[in-house]
């Protein structure tokens, strides 16, 4: 039997049928794409927000690392290029003072028990120590080659540094006695570093590794294959579920159960990452790229994670501080031509 459709309803029935086609063939892959992508987006624009800019005009050139005085309401900014400390009201977000004369100033440590700060410089191989209320020097420590990376541990009073250009080590410095305790060897020159009880992990890129340092027996007890990427040079960590953060080349971060020295879980990022830092209250993990990108990854639960936020900074603003004390995020803006030096302050959403 012949049915004859009037041409509104062949019309009709040829649509219908288009749309069913594509809701076989792509409607449940759509639903699932859009689930990822709502996943994935859960946070958009709601993980940081843009607080504060305070403009530093007389600063050339970029920055390394920084250290915040709480009580004091200070930020200290190694200003690398500048060859300053800079010193930043948090109070009034203002420059407060400049500090000269640091032969590329690398990492800083404050410490408040003592109202001192530690400045590394790499051009010269230098520990100084100077009174953070005249920011007067007290002392200064030499080493063999450029200093780089510090980390305070109070329990001993000891400072731990990176050492070295053309070798590697970890010099150890006891604060109470101001002197030089020892080094450590490691296979070449280290990068960042973290202490975590007896053992210290450190970001050795020239090796592709991990080393891993037993801080009673004073060296080095295992080496972790940096397998996924290379240059994996910023880290942070997580003590509550033992796992390490790094960050890699060209564009990786990679998470290590340092249990065991395997990597668990890895997610593509955006290039030339220099800051990385836990926010263990929202279970956030952010990573300031110089690339020009912060970007914002969740930790789910120790082995999975997700990246769900990509905010656009500067190209080259790669130097960053997260405070939890201050409840946020200190990125450093380089100088170029056409822009001063800046310091944005970023505030989490929650």
């Amino acid at each position: 039997m012949m049915i004859n459709f009037k041409p509104a309803a062949m019309l009709f029935l040829l649509l219908s049928a288009f749309g069913l086609l594509s809701s076989c063939n792509g409607g449940e892959s759509n639903k699932e794409n859009n689930a990822v992508v709502n996943d994935s987006t859960a946070f958009k624009n709601k993980t940081l927000t843009l607080k504060e800019t305070i403009k530093l005009p007389g600063v050339k050139g970029g920055f390394d690392l920084m250290a915040v005085d709480t009580a004091g309401q200070r930020l200290f900014l190694a200003a690398e290029d500048n060859h300053t400390v800079e010193v930043i009201d948090l109070k009034n977000n203002k420059p407060l003072v400049s500090l000269p004369d640091f032969n590329e100033p690398k990492w800083i440590v404050y410490r408040p028990e003592s109202n001192r700060l530690y400045v590394s410089t790499g051009g010269d191989g230098k520990v100084t120590v100077l009174n953070a209320i005249t920011y007067k020097i007290i002392k200064s420590f030499s080493f063999k080659e450029k200093c780089n990376n510090l980390r305070f541990d109070i329990a001993t009073n000891q400072l731990y540094v990176g050492v070295g250009k053309t070798f590697g080590s970890i010099g150890i410095i006891d604060t109470k006695n101001d002197e030089i305790l020892n080094e450590i060897p490691v296979a070449d020159f280290p990068k960042q570093f973290e202490l975590d009880g007896n053992s210290i992990y450190v970001n050795v890129p020239t090796k592709n590794s991990i080393q891993v340092i037993d801080r009673t027996a004073k060296k080095v007890m295992a080496s972790w294959p940096v397998i996924e990427s290379t240059e994996n040079v910023p880290m942070t960590l997580d003590k509550t579920h033992h796992r390490l953060f790094v960050a890699c080349e060209p564009g990786k971060f990679i998470v290590y159960n340092t249990e065991t020295g395997k990597s668990v879980a890895n997610l593509p990022i955006s290039k030339n990452a220099d800051g990385i830092y836990l926010d263990a209250k929202r279970s956030l993990i952010y990573i300031s790229c110089g690339e020009g990108f912060i970007e914002v990854i969740q930790q789910k639960d120790a082995d999975n994670y997700l990246s769900v936020d990509k905010i656009e900074t500067v190209k080259g603003a790669g130097t960053s501080l997260f405070s939890s004390t201050f409840n946020k995020l200190f990125l450093a803006v380089p100088q170029t031509e056409n822009n001063p030096a800046e310091l944005r302050l970023f505030e989490p959403a929650n």
